[in-house]
């Protein structure tokens, strides 16, 4: 029996929604590999919040942290996405989506590899889809030395330049689990207001 137009419409709508969170995913990507501050924007709803790690805050903050970030410390480099994985529940999706990021360095070791899980809140507000809610885990690094699973500091390639006190406060994000207890887990995903106080302080 073919599926009735009300079934068939509904897919549609999820299948324009799946697209539209992917799009919007590959224009963060292009958008801070670029240095195209409109484009990255445009991946966030204005008071969206972004935890990286090293830094937590607003879009426009994170721009002008980031940009900064890989002016200083690489010639080049790249965000490269893979398996996506997104729930809906009608205007909100959670998503997980894996990443490995690849720069040039300016200093040390000529490359630097990498790769973790974006794990966003989207909203669909006025028929748009952006992030609400972004924080980045970190789950592996080509590094010299064997990195230390409980210090997400010794997971990012510009930790040299990273002043102890931000190291410090990178320590207090959350690592990665391979159990139910890792954060992609976590319904609704939220930001930690424990960590943006704390940064707001620094």
């Amino acid at each position: 029996m073919s599926a009735s137009l009300a079934e068939l419409e509904a897919q549609v709508t999820e299948l324009r929604d799946r697209e539209a969170i992917r799009e919007c995913l590959t224009r963060y990507s292009r958008g801070i590999d670029r240095f195209d501050r409109e484009l990255l924007l445009s991946a966030y709803h204005p008071n969206a919040i972004d935890d990286h790690g090293k830094f937590i805050g607003t879009p426009a903050e994170f721009a002008d942290w980031a940009f900064k970030q890989h002016t200083e410390a690489h010639l080049s480099h790249q965000h490269c996405l893979f398996q996506h994985r997104c729930e809906l529940d009608g205007a909100v999706a959670h998503t997980e989506t894996y990443f490995m990021f690849a720069g040039m360095n300016r200093q040390g070791p000529p490359l630097v590899l990498n790769g973790g899980r974006y794990l966003d809140r989207f909203e669909k507000r006025d028929g748009v889809w952006a992030i609400a809610y972004r924080t980045c885990v970190r789950d592996w690094g080509l590094m010299d030395e064997r990195p230390d699973m409980a210090q997400q500091a010794s997971f990012t390639s510009t930790r040299a330049l990273l002043p102890e006190h931000i190291r410090d406060f990178m320590n207090t994000a959350p690592g990665p689990r391979r159990d139910a207890g890792d954060l992609s887990y976590q319904r609704p995903l939220r930001a930690d207001q424990d960590r943006l106080t704390a940064w707001n302080a620094l």
